[in-house]
């Protein structure tokens, strides 16, 4: 656990600015796999591969494992909570207007095909004296809902006034329960379960 939060803390770090959706990391005896969703693959690579490799020898080097690193494009970086946070923070630290900033983020997120977005910002907005929240939200995101397949994430943009919280909560629909083998719903309020 330790090692992965190394690994983590590295990878953010370096790809800071390379919309890097997720990391996932996977061990086994012999290796470990860690694999970077990106929506800017080119930028995580380099130049023939060349930051990639560097980025390969450092975490041997951190954590004295067999490493293999492998970039995952993600298709849809307008239905990943962490690319818009992303640039919503990015943004809002470029001096744009914090209402203009979530008001694209959430219709292209929407055009994308999202089923619902909500959008929160707080800390000093517009560099105000006292700190606020303030967000919006299009469609619906029924966050009580456990089958509610929602994508969460949380970035921070540093301006001159401090820091400003960003988050995104993005429902792109439900997971629908698995089919049995007689055909019905795997379901609390089934027939076979009122016995």
């Amino acid at each position: 656990l330790s090692s992965d939060l190394k690994i983590r803390k590295y990878l953010d770090k370096e790809l800071k600015g390379c919309s890097v959706a997720s990391i996932i990391i996977e061990r086994n005896k012999k290796r470990t796999n860690v694999t970077i969703n990106t929506s800017k693959p080119g930028i995580v690579i380099g130049k023939g591969g060349s930051d990639i490799e560097k980025h390969k020898k450092n975490i041997q080097k951190m954590t004295g494992e067999t490493v293999y690193l492998s970039i995952v494009e993600v298709k849809a970086p307008d239905l990943s909570a962490a690319l818009v946070a992303e640039t919503i923070a990015l943004q809002i630290q470029n001096r744009a207007s914090f209402r203009a900033v979530q008001k694209r983020a959430i219709r292209n997120t929407m055009k994308a095909g999202a089923v619902g977005i909500k959008v929160a910002v707080s800390g000093r907005l517009g560099g105000a004296e006292m700190a606020r929240t303030e967000g919006y939200t299009e469609g619906t995101v029924p966050l009580h809902t456990l089958r509610a397949d929602i994508d969460y994430a949380h970035k921070e943009a540093d301006t001159i006034y401090g820091k400003i919280g960003v988050k995104v909560w993005i429902y792109k629909g439900e997971i629908l329960p698995a089919k049995n083998k007689k055909g019905g719903n795997k379901d609390v309020d089934s027939k076979e379960n009122k016995i």
